[in-house]
């Protein structure tokens, strides 16, 4: 008879950003095509991969506990491989292996491509390093300024409703806080063909909203297309009924974008605009390449140019040298924009960026910023419950994606990205249907469905 191999099993946790989940079904699909089978816990895994974030320190030590507990899992199956993968596998590079000697793989955002190699080097010569009482370690770590990830297919449940497109990947800006170009190299574009027809084929699987990822994601060119025109053509695609796209630079909000946004009926009205400071010396020390009175001409011309818009910001507090003064312009310019929703940061040093450089005493202690952003963050949700309170009573659509946090209860966004929770079958993720908000937590909506929907796409 026969002896059968079963396929090797993987897991992928990821933390971060939408690119890092994107990223871990990049992942999943290498792994896939090359024979291994996906699981949903680590336990039942034989190889653990644990995608990462390197924005903030917080989330950086949360990955080196979680890891640390894995370790248990691997002191019971000591064939087990542990990886650590993504930004902050780029960032702390093989240091990683001195504070976690359990780890056997770290690999940087650009090597994703020869996973399934490493993993078999890692495999071939555990054997031996096992027997020894130890296991080998590798690092893959070279950035590459043609990897755009072409030809590489993601993981995607089928029957979800939406997915991100990566579009873009690194970053051509040099934000003094931001660590991205260090640890995912220089802009890199995806041929507008390419992402053309992965959008076809999501469609195909019934996938009706699609989200086009990058760092500064509307500074997109590519050939013959500039980023209006591309996502032009992505909301003309036959069975998209929604695109969005994250994060774009204020410096990139132009005329032109403002216009297919406002024209192209697929095209949701929403924008993320990362304003990060509301104090002209600040963004220049950032190095943000704008003022506070051009982002508020561009926030006018979108407002203008699309009424409905729904807007939404990233705010840094206690950046090195930031006086209580500069902090304050940023709540006015808070209450003078009123965004729709703020997610807001303390400044985390990051080793190797130019702002940990700056002179000591120009950082901010410790209890000063913690001040400083919980009064951010009680304006800037005030403004927001402000905001929502005035929309109920409107009538929304809404494309139900989950179930809600209750029984019998499903969950859904609206084109203005406004989270809504209604009674619902989740037999009809995927639907659009018309929902009358009635109550709001002040981030959140809950109301009632007024019309049945139908399967769109």
């Amino acid at each position: 008879m026969t002896k059968t191999t079963r396929s090797k099993r993987a897991y992928v946790e990821t933390y971060g950003c939408q690119m890092n989940i994107s990223d871990g079904e990049l992942m999943e699909g290498v792994l896939t095509k090359d024979g291994f089978e996906i699981v949903k816990a680590p336990e039942d895994a034989d190889v653990v991969l644990v995608n990462t974030c390197a924005i903030r320190e917080h989330a950086e030590k949360r990955v080196l506990g979680r890891v640390a507990q894995l370790n248990g899992l691997k002191r019971e199956r000591p064939e087990l491989v542990i990886g650590v993968t993504g930004c902050m596998a780029q960032r702390m590079g093989e240091t990683l292996f001195e504070q976690a000697p359990y780890v056997d793989l770290v690999m940087g955002p650009d090597g994703y491509r020869s996973l399934p190699k490493a993993l078999k080097n890692l495999d071939k010569s555990n054997k031996e390093g096992l027997s020894h009482g130890h296991g080998p370690q590798l690092a893959v770590l070279a950035l590459s300024l043609g990897e755009n990830y072409q030809g590489l297919e993601q993981r995607r449940i089928d029957g979800g409703p939406t997915a991100w497109v990566p579009i873009q990947r690194g970053c051509n800006h040099r934000c003094t806080f931001c660590i991205v170009p260090y640890v995912r190299g220089p802009e890199k574009n995806r041929d507008p063909l390419d992402i053309l027809n992965e959008v076809h084929d999501l469609v195909s699987k019934g996938v009706t909203e699609v989200t086009l990822l990058g760092q500064t994601v509307n500074s997109y060119t590519s050939m013959d297309r500039s980023f209006p025109s591309l996502l032009s053509e992505i909301a003309q695609v036959d069975g998209i009924q929604r695109v969005r796209f994250t994060s774009p630079h204020p410096r990139d909000v132009t005329p032109e974008l403002i216009e297919v946004m406002a024209t192209e009926p697929a095209v949701c009205e929403q924008l993320h605009l990362p304003a990060q400071s509301g104090n002209n010396r600040t963004l220049k020390r950032m190095l943000r390449r704008y003022s506070v009175e051009v982002l508020l001409e561009k926030i006018a011309m979108v407002r203008d140019g699309i009424p409905e818009v729904a807007l939404s910001t990233d705010i840094i507090v206690a950046f090195p040298g930031e006086t209580d003064d500069e902090f304050r312009d940023t709540l006015e310019l808070m209450k003078a924009v009123r965004f729709d929703e703020v997610f807001t940061y303390k400044y985390s040093p990051r080793a190797g960026t130019p702002a940990t450089r700056l002179p000591a005493d120009q950082f901010i202690p410790a209890h000063d910023a913690q001040a400083r952003l919980e009064e951010l963050i009680e304006v800037t949700r005030g403004i927001q419950a402000d905001i929502n309170s005035r929309e109920l009573g409107r009538v929304d659509e809404v494309l139900i994606e989950r179930a809600g946090r209750y029984s019998g209860q499903v969950l859904g966004r609206t084109r203005r990205n406004k989270v809504v929770a209604f009674d619902g079958d989740l037999e009809r993720v995927g639907c659009y249907t018309q929902v009358i908000l009635e109550t709001t937590t002040g981030a959140t909506f809950a109301g009632t469905e007024i019309a049945q929907s139908t399967l769109l796409g």
